[in-house]
């Protein structure tokens, strides 16, 4: 029988007693209610939209429909379950939760193009006036936008996220409250979604660099990442005292699972590199395509005007023959 038990004193976060974890233990229901929240408000929201394409007679893409719809999933799992549960005694569930909300669950909700569809569904307000789609529009060109998503602010929020969190005393302030965690694990979403905006470019946006750039881009970050992972695995002592002592139950030893810990975190930044990768390459691949044939019919419409005009000129010489 699974027994939470109570806090333990000055984290009121901390379960104090909790069976060996498992994956099947882990994946059972039983989250957070603000994230169960924002999964059921995303997927509405992304559904109604794409229903009053179809219902206008435009079509959506259903590999986007599919990729927003996993990465809402990814979110539901990581802290709608008692995953979210254990990641509040073990470091290395904490880490799996880091990794999939700043890492994958942002790559497939951006692949799902949620701005591009919004601005397609979202009805026109009219010359002169302010609607949601003029908004965001708006917000889109805005000097905000183009601060938050240059790679000067991108990629040191990216690091800043992982050094300045867990190597100070930060860390440990947020795991103390429920509503301190909730806030750092939506800090990790947007971190990722923000990171990953520019280089993914499937949304429109102020900072859109050329694909050699975005690759540049991504792998800019990727040896802090890693160089993190290393870190934890090579201390010596627990780094944050939230992970310091586990609950009995759960028969831990801090350092080990310390090690693990930064073992994902080392690993886990190499699939969503290779993921993002991929895509951008897609895109790349796709764009060439468009462009060469813009370029086929570009030149059929200048043959055929040089074509054209080839005609009217003999035209013009049979008419001149026969008048002579």
């Amino acid at each position: 029988m699974e027994h939470v038990g109570l806090a333990m004193p000055g984290m009121p976060g901390m379960p104090a007693e909790l069976p060996p974890f498992t994956l099947g233990r882990g994946l059972a229901f039983g989250g957070d209610p603000f994230f169960l929240a924002l999964c059921v408000v995303l997927l509405v929201l992304y559904g109604t939209a794409v229903v009053r394409l179809r219902l206008r007679g435009d079509a959506w893409p259903v590999g986007r429909t599919v990729a927003f719809a996993a990465g809402v999933v990814t979110i539901g799992l990581t802290m709608c379950t008692k995953l979210n549960t254990y990641g509040m005694a073990m470091f290395s569930v904490h880490m799996v939760q880091h990794m999939i909300l700043s890492m994958l669950s942002p790559i497939l909700l951006l692949l799902g193009a949620p701005v591009t569809l919004a601005l397609r569904a979202l009805p026109a307000a009219g010359r002169g006036r302010l609607g949601p789609r003029e908004l965001l529009v708006k917000l889109l060109h805005s000097r905000y936008m183009r601060v938050i998503t240059h790679p000067a602010f991108t990629i040191p929020l990216f690091i800043a996220s992982l050094y300045g969190l867990y190597f100070t005393s930060i860390f440990d302030t947020l795991m103390r409250s429920e509503a301190g965690h909730i806030a750092m694990m939506v800090h990790f979403l947007l971190v990722g979604l923000v990171f990953f905006w520019p280089i993914m470019g499937v949304d429109p946006g102020p900072h859109r660099p050329g694909y050699v750039m975005r690759m540049l881009e991504l792998f800019a970050g990727m040896p802090f990442h890693a160089f993190f992972g290393i870190a934890l695995m090579m201390a010596s002592s627990p780094m944050v005292s939230t992970f310091e002592h586990p609950p009995a139950s759960l028969g831990v030893d801090p350092l080990s699972d310390q090690t693990s810990a930064g073992g994902i975190a080392w690993a886990f930044s190499e699939v969503p590199s290779v993921v993002v990768l991929i895509a951008l390459l897609f895109q790349w691949y796709v764009t060439e395509k468009r462009h060469e044939r813009r370029k086929d019919r570009a030149a059929d419409r200048d043959g055929d005007a040089e074509l054209a005009a080839y005609n009217a000129y003999l035209a013009s010489l049979r008419a001149r023959s026969g008048q002579g």
